[in-house]
């Protein structure tokens, strides 16, 4: 019997008039990921950019909680909806376009055509970047984006403990099976320091995200300690980059979006030509 032949990938499209888009991503939740998606996205308007937030995690969208965004996206066309404005930033969710306490008991099509549609039926018009705050783990919503978007990289988001860099190890393998460049790991949580007293303990362990991209030759991006201010700027929907953008903590989301957006450059450059004379 002759081998079954194998289905055509998807077709990636590109969005219109994003130059790159960039997906944040986790092995699990709880480490931060959108907190890390949101600081980072301002960081790059601070510089300067046209940038565009795309809540991905339809299972529990952050964004709008992060960003003080309420109401519904306006309509333009019928079937295209208007990005919110957040300090600057263009952002979409689809926690704005359901109820705040309504479930989200969608099986994998659904969560796949959601994902598609905030892509291709939103005018994000002009951006310089499009990051996306996905799901944690390694499910349906990663591999939609992979398959139908030219991703220029992705992060993975991780706490130093091994039990959350076990599932960001498998987020890192899942991007490479995909042929998507990692543009390098962040350590979140990554320790406290006592506003009272001023001393220091390393709460989920420190350096363990480190280790990792060493042990796997990817990019160390940087570290972002457990910080009240950080806590209370996502719950207060003033992130620290908007609350206290000069500070240590907004300067350590700068320094990481930068890293990142480097990466993302040299990623994209093609590999040198190898000549024969």
């Amino acid at each position: 019997m002759s081998a079954m032949p194998r289905p055509e990938p998807p077709k990636r499209a590109v969005v219109p008039g994003v130059a790159r888009i960039i997906a944040i991503s986790s092995g699990k939740g709880g480490v931060g990921k959108s907190t890390t998606a949101v600081n980072l996205a301002l960081a790059l308007v601070a510089d300067g950019l046209k940038v565009g937030l795309m809540d991905a995690d339809v299972h529990g969208p952050s964004v709008p909680k992060l960003l003080a965004l309420s109401g519904r996206p306006e309509m333009l066309d019928g079937k295209t909806l208007r990005p919110m404005d957040a300090y600057g930033l263009k952002a979409m969710s689809i926690g704005l376009l359901v109820g705040e306490e309504t479930p989200m008991i969608w099986r994998g099509p659904m969560v796949m055509s959601a994902v598609t549609q905030m892509l291709r039926d939103v005018a994000w018009g002009e951006l310089d970047v499009l990051l996306v705050d996905m799901p944690p783990g390694t499910g349906d919503a990663q591999l939609t984006l992979a398959q139908i978007v030219p991703l220029a990289g992705a992060i993975v988001v991780s706490t130093p403990q091994d039990l959350a860099l076990i599932d960001a190890r498998r987020g890192l393998a899942m991007f490479r099976r995909v042929d998507v460049p990692i543009l390098g790991i962040v350590e979140n949580m990554s320790f406290f320091v006592c506003p009272s007293c001023g001393t220091r303990a390393d709460i989920f362990g420190h350096g363990g995200a480190r280790e990792e991209a060493t042990r796997l030759a990817v990019p160390f991006l940087g570290e972002v300690p457990l910080a009240p201010a950080i806590r209370e700027g996502g719950d207060d929907g003033r992130p620290i980059l908007v609350s206290d953008p000069d500070g240590a903590h907004a300067r350590a989301y700068r320094a990481i979006a930068r890293a990142m957006l480097a990466n993302a450059e040299g990623a994209r450059k093609p590999p040198p030509r190898i000549v024969i004379e």
